[in-house]
């Protein structure tokens, strides 16, 4: 105490409790030893996790790397108080696009900003978060909680996450040998998945409908709650199918810009893809978004996932022995048409067919 009476100021009258932030860590430690491998302990509370390359039995590696977020999804699980989810979709959203490149995610990890920690908030968040590495079989390494008064508001809170994978260096995709011809398979997507969710807030509120109102397209949950439905994580299956056909020629995680943004990330020039969109197997969210947003078919299609996670293209004769992998290892697979030879400024994803957006 000074001379004059008072006390000192401190850092948690200037909003960052740190015992708080010691709290959290002890919630979530048996989470993060739950996603233990090969390689790594899974031991938070060092500066740095640790991996070890050697132990997860590679013999001429090639680390892969991805970051991303959730969006505008977030809004949605503060708005509805529901935090056990949306790990997953943080881990899926950067797992997936490790396993396009052929990769095996190794480890994980995470950040977590907010302008007042709630440590029971944080710890349902990363139960979350370790959920999804279990999916993707890879440890969850370590964090960081940042408590940042008077930059994010009161319960709101942020996250990305940032992943690491190893592909052997002959077998990263995609493969050279991609030609006209090769199948495109589908993988069903779990819903809207990480993407698009600024314009479904818009449908939500052009609707006039509130988070637990029923969800007009599935009527035995919320809104809220069928709208947090997680990103499925196709890493399990993509590795069996990469590992056990040896036919897997590319991959392609349909995020943010739909077919025709993401396949053509993973063909040579001189080829494109043509989709029979009736084969594609459009949920029911996506028929009630289009209805009450009035979305055309193009916008849903560059917007959207429209029911499809994940591409996978092979031989024509190989095909069949992928998608039963696939299926085996617990997919929804769908033939959705082909490579084809494309003139130079054609566009790289071309159509037949349409979506199934009717109610």
């Amino acid at each position: 105490m000074s001379e004059s009476g008072r006390s000192g100021l401190t850092y948690a009258q200037a909003g960052v409790d740190i015992d708080a932030g010691n709290r959290m860590v002890e919630l979530i430690k048996p989470l993060v030893r739950a996603t233990a491998r090969p390689g790594a302990d899974a031991e938070i509370g060092g500066f740095g996790g640790l991996f070890d390359l050697k132990r997860a039995g590679f013999r001429d590696p090639v680390l892969v790397a991805a970051t991303d977020g959730v969006g505008t999804k977030l809004k949605i699980a503060i708005e509805t108080g529901r935090h056990d989810t949306i790990g997953i979709d943080l881990v899926a959203m950067s797992v997936n696009d490790l396993v396009v490149q052929g990769a095996e995610p190794l480890f994980f990890l995470d950040y977590f900003a907010c302008g007042r920690l709630d440590p029971e908030t944080g710890a349902r968040v990363v139960s979350g978060i370790a959920e999804g590495c279990r999916q993707a079989r890879c440890a969850l390494i370590g964090g960081e909680t940042a408590e940042m008064p008077g930059l994010y508001a009161e319960g709101d809170y942020d996250l990305a996450g940032f992943a690491v994978g190893a592909a052997e260096r002959d077998g990263l995709l995609p493969r050279r040998d991609i030609a006209a011809g090769d199948v495109i398979l589908g993988l069903a997507a779990s819903g809207v998945h990480s993407n698009g969710y600024s314009l479904v807030r818009e449908v939500v509120a052009r609707a006039g409908l509130g988070w637990e109102a029923p969800a007009p397209f599935r009527p035995d949950a919320s809104l809220g709650a069928a709208l947090l439905a997680p990103t499925r994580i196709y890493v399990a299956a993509c590795l069996a199918a990469i590992r056990e056909t040896g036919a897997v020629k590319a991959l392609a995680h349909i995020t943010g810009g739909g077919f025709p943004d993401n396949i053509p990330r993973v063909l040579p020039e001189g080829l494109r893809a043509r989709i029979d969109l009736s084969r594609v197997p459009v949920p029911p969210v996506f028929r009630w978004l289009a209805r009450a947003g009035e979305i055309v078919e193009a916008e849903m299609l560059r917007t959207f996932n429209c029911g499809i996670g994940m591409v996978v293209v092979t031989a024509e004769d190989k095909a069949d022995a992928v998608a039963a992998v696939l299926a085996a290892n617990g997919e929804t697979v769908a033939r959705l048409g082909r490579l084809e030879a494309a003139a130079a400024g054609a566009p790289r994803v071309a159509y037949d067919g349409a979506l199934d957006l009717a109610p």
